[in-house]
């Protein structure tokens, strides 16, 4: 099956060339899907599209009329995707369900402790020659109260982590797994005593109307004094402004972020322009704050599993097999 491939990474080439095995005809496209490349679609029966490709309905609709019938997610979240439009315009999509929980937890979990242990800062000083301990002061993560906003496959992965390190664990979901209570100690609560009682919180939930700004100004108002934010989620879990506003005032003492609520700049080079994000140039201004443009995934496993999955989606479609990724 003819593939447009769009958003192709160097670090992906192998591991689809891999795993596609010369079956299908995979055209590499480095460019993200916008109104300007959509027609680079032209003659092919499916698309492969990354978190940055931008599924709209007006391109849906155009992908429609250049015969694209499939479209395969090499991600699990589908957000950038109308999928109204899709459904309507008989397009299939399917995604990537799981790659590896282990890879984003395990960032989250190195988020924590390079902000704990002032790692960054640290490695900045020695590469100066300044070898002084002064403000470089962490704490243990031991005994301390870790808030997990889902639990699912990657927020359990997090709370086996840190039960490993003697933590606390509080958590909130609509859907409870009764296995991490039993094992970890997880205790599952309301959002509100997460927020009050946790010195540090991690969000691990899909993007949906319900969860998008569930960090909001009246949550971050309940949260302890110098609490430690993680998200490696979906960045418009947050209200970034006023995560903003709680770092000049010190009521959020860390944070750590994969994600961002626009991620325009992401995955590509940008260092020779003048950043324009006013939001995201204010919050590098601060030292207690860590910015990775979201890497969480990419570890070997992750890509080698996302690529698979993306191989077996097309082969499905092309055989008119019965698709388990396919989103309904």
């Amino acid at each position: 099956m003819k593939t447009a491939v769009y958003s192709i990474h160097e670090f992906e080439n192998e591991h689809l060339l891999s795993a596609n095995d010369g079956k299908h005809e995979l055209i590499f496209i480095p460019q993200t899907l916008t109104e300007a490349t959509v027609n680079l679609a032209k003659g092919c029966e499916a698309i492969s599209v990354f978190v940055s490709d931008d599924l709209k309905a007006e391109n849906l609709m155009e992908l429609q009329r250049l015969g694209v019938k499939y479209i395969t997610l090499r991600s699990a979240g589908y957000n950038h995707v109308d999928m109204n439009t899709a459904h309507n315009l008989n397009i299939a999509v399917a995604r990537v369900p799981a790659y590896s929980p282990y890879s984003v937890a395990e960032h989250a979990i190195t988020l924590m402790l390079a902000l704990n242990r002032r790692i960054v800062q640290a490695n900045n000083n020695t590469h100066r020659l300044n070898f002084s301990l002064n403000g470089l002061v962490g704490f243990d993560m031991k005994g301390k109260t870790v808030g997990i906003i889902g639990t699912g496959k990657i927020g359990s992965v997090v709370s086996n982590i840190l039960y490993g390190f003697g933590c606390r664990m509080l958590a909130f979901d609509n859907v409870k797994n009764s296995s991490l209570a039993e094992n970890y100690n997880v205790e599952y609560t309301s959002l509100e005593k997460l927020c009050c009682e946790s010195d540090i919180i991690t969000l691990h939930l899909p993007l949906t109307k319900e969860t998008e700004h569930i960090v909001n100004a009246t949550r971050i108002k309940m949260m302890k004094q110098g609490v430690m934010l993680i998200n490696t989620s979906r960045g418009k879990l947050i209200d970034t402004n006023e995560v903003v506003s709680a770092l000049k005032s010190g009521h959020i003492g860390y944070f750590g972020m994969d994600v961002y609520e626009d991620e325009s700049l992401f995955f590509q080079d940008h260092s020779p322009e003048v950043l324009k994000d006013d939001v995201l140039a204010r919050l590098m201004t601060f030292s207690n704050v860590i910015v990775t443009g979201h890497q969480a995934f990419l570890t070997q496993e992750a890509l080698a599993n996302i690529a698979v999955t993306t191989i077996h989606n097309l082969d499905c479609f092309e055989h008119k097999k019965q698709c388990v990724n396919l989103i309904l």
